[in-house]
């Protein structure tokens, strides 16, 4: 456990320090990071996928959208429905974090090995899978 707690510490200093001179924290970062893999992506998909509630989600979001680092279209399909996508600044400080946390693994990876690296895959799928349960 200890280790996993200090990786995970390190995993993100960097991006909590980024995220900290804008005034935001890790919920913002993974509704970013969210809505960078899935443009276009619903607010009710952006609850799935974050696990949380309309309520929890409401404030970060709209900050993130009074920053104009998030802008929500209403859906061509049903005009009821809000669609989530970044604007140029969302992208580039979705890119930003993202690039220092893979620095930080590639580091990782190249010191632990290809096994270690298949085996640390394998566990984090588990634990994905686990949610899901």
């Amino acid at each position: 456990m200890e280790a996993f707690f200090f990786g995970y510490q390190a995993f993100t200093a960097k991006a909590d320090e980024m995220l900290e001179r804008r005034g935001l924290s890790r919920v913002h970062q993974r509704i970013v990071f969210f809505i960078g893999r899935y443009p276009d992506l619903s607010v009710k998909e952006l609850l799935d996928r974050l696990g949380v509630s309309k309520q929890a989600l409401n404030m970060p979001l709209r900050q993130l959208t009074e920053m104009g680092l998030v802008q929500g279209v209403a859906s061509p399909t049903d005009k009821r429905k809000r669609l989530l996508c970044l604007t140029p600044d969302g992208t580039s400080l979705e890119e930003s974090l993202r690039r220092e946390q893979v620095k930080l693994l590639q580091k990782a990876f190249a010191q632990a090995g290809e096994a270690a690296v298949d085996g640390w895959m394998a566990v984090n799928r588990a634990l994905g899978d686990s949610r899901q349960a």
